[in-house]
């Protein structure tokens, strides 16, 4: 299998007028194309300057990172979805979903047809027209999801982007973020506190230290199930919480 992702050595160091602080120190790991992993670790650990370093948004002070063979990574390449959806409330669905097309100046009528097939297809057809404010918690979610796939990136980042919402509507768009990914035939990298949501999405699960981060194990769940509500109920999962539970608190 061909890998999109790979962490290198990574370490990345912060500097005050005293002192020399590490936050992320030598890690290396990697997904494969089409690879669902999760990342978590102790709070306050580096997860999301983590997905800041992938995403190109700061320098790691030494190791590499390569996305799809490249050093380099490009917009086109990263999909970044945020812990709350960032609509704009004065824009509809549609132009909402536009905006990455705008933004990276490939609003052409191609992209455009493409960012309403999306729509079409995972249930928002009749909701183009409406505003953020007119749909629930849940189509929200999935809304900026289908705004972070609209320009066909190779790539997505999710930073805890399911911590906005109720218990009940979490398991629901976890199920449904998950199906479109797998879908899309995306490779995702989702940051989360939340154990079982790791195991129940994920092909691949990294636990990470206190910071400095780096890699304390690797888990993977191959749990039966063709959805996370699914993947819940095998009598294996329970047994892998507990694992990961004792790996974070060891």
């Amino acid at each position: 299998m061909k890998k999109l992702l790979e962490l290198k050595n990574v370490s990345l160091n912060y500097y005050t007028i005293t002192d020399e602080i590490t936050a992320v120190n030598g890690l290396s790991f990697y997904c494969y194309d089409g690879e669902f992993v999760s990342i978590i670790g102790p709070s306050g650990c580096g997860k999301t300057t983590i997905l800041s370093l992938i995403a190109g948004l700061i320098t790691p002070t030494s190791g590499s990172i390569f996305i799809d063979g490249s050093n380099k990574p490009t917009r086109e390449n990263l999909g970044y979805m945020l812990q709350k959806d960032h609509l704009f409330p004065w824009r509809t669905i549609e132009k909402n979903v536009f905006l990455p097309l705008e933004i990276k100046k490939i609003n052409n009528e191609k992209n455009r047809l493409y960012a309403n097939l999306l729509l079409d297809k995972y249930g928002l057809k009749d909701f183009k027209k409406k505003y953020p404010s007119q749909l629930s918690g849940g189509m929200r979610q999935r809304v900026a999801l289908i705004r972070t796939l609209v320009s066909n990136p190779k790539l997505l980042l999710l930073d805890e982007p399911f911590s906005a919402l109720d218990s009940q509507t979490r398991l629901s768009v976890c199920d449904d973020v998950f199906s479109i990914i797998k879908a899309e035939k995306k490779t995702a990298v989702l940051v989360t506190h939340d154990i079982s949501e790791a195991i129940s999405m994920s092909d691949k699960i990294i636990v990470l230290t206190d910071r400095p981060a780096m890699v304390k194990s690797i888990f993977k769940p191959n749990l039966d199930g063709d959805s996370p509500l699914r993947r819940r109920e095998n009598p294996n999962f329970s047994v892998l919480f507990e694992k990961i539970w004792k790996e974070l608190h060891a």
